[in-house]
């Protein structure tokens, strides 16, 4: 089995919002787009417009209806690897394919040796492994390891594809590790979550619950408009054929 480091310099990962988020899968669309030729090349599709479609997916979002006493609401949950303290994805791998990197917290797999056991989608509580079937290997969200250390990038643009794309800012990227950096502050002030704590792995990405509703919609005090008068000629004619 695969031992994991005694400490790691950074905690690289995200927060992501789930009071902005519109579920608009441009993160989705943005994480395909960019790893189909990145790090974890390809992302396979398989018959992706007939009847049994299948294929690798490092991102994805899900909705549901939240109800609450104030009514009810859409939330998107976006899911994807949470490149956990302590992944049991890396401690059940027999081979050492799936490793946590010491410099930076990331959780990866080295595809020359998985095996394909599926051992670590078994473990992983959260569902962020995906089997490509078409090479038998394991994939997963590498935070885009080959875009946030591109030196060829100017700065702005060394984050993960889904960060950069969103177009609500409801993801960021940082160290979580320090607690002077932008997303650590971002989590203590808006009570950022980990997804099921009760599994005990310290998801490095965190989670910022939706901002409670604090009043229904507001009402319109306008009176109601009176019902126009049918006119004569052709439109009143169209009107009352319309009306019957």
């Amino acid at each position: 089995m695969t031992c994991l480091p005694a400490h790691t310099d950074k905690r690289l990962g995200l927060v992501i919002d789930l009071d902005t988020c519109v579920g608009c899968q441009a993160c989705v669309t943005a994480c395909k787009e960019w790893n189909t030729g990145g790090h974890m090349a390809p992302l396979t599709d398989i018959d992706p417009y007939g009847s049994n479609v299948d294929g690798v997916w490092f991102n994805r979002v899900h909705s549901y209806e939240h109800i609450t006493e104030m009514g009810g609401r859409t939330v998107n949950f976006p899911r994807s690897c949470l490149h956990c303290e302590t992944p049991a994805c890396v401690t059940v791998c027999p081979t050492g394919a799936s490793y946590k990197r010491a410099s930076d917290g990331i959780v990866l797999i080295d595809e020359d040796k998985c095996i394909g056991c599926k051992l670590c989608s078994w473990a992983c509580p959260y569902g962020a492994r995906e089997f490509d079937t078409d090479v038998g290997v394991m994939k997963k969200c590498t935070l885009c390891v080959d875009r946030i250390y591109n030196d060829n990038l100017v700065e702005e643009d060394r984050v993960p594809a889904c960060v950069a794309a969103c177009p609500t800012s409801a993801r960021h990227f940082g160290d979580l590790g320090d607690p002077a950096s932008a997303v650590s502050q971002l989590v203590a002030d808006r009570g950022g979550v980990d997804l099921m704590p009760e599994m005990g792995y310290h998801p490095t990405n965190k989670y910022l619950p939706p901002r409670a509703h604090t009043q229904r919609a507001a009402s319109v005090a306008a009176p109601a408009l009176e019902p126009v008068r049918a006119e004569g000629g052709f439109l009143g004619w169209v009107d009352r054929m319309l009306s019957n």
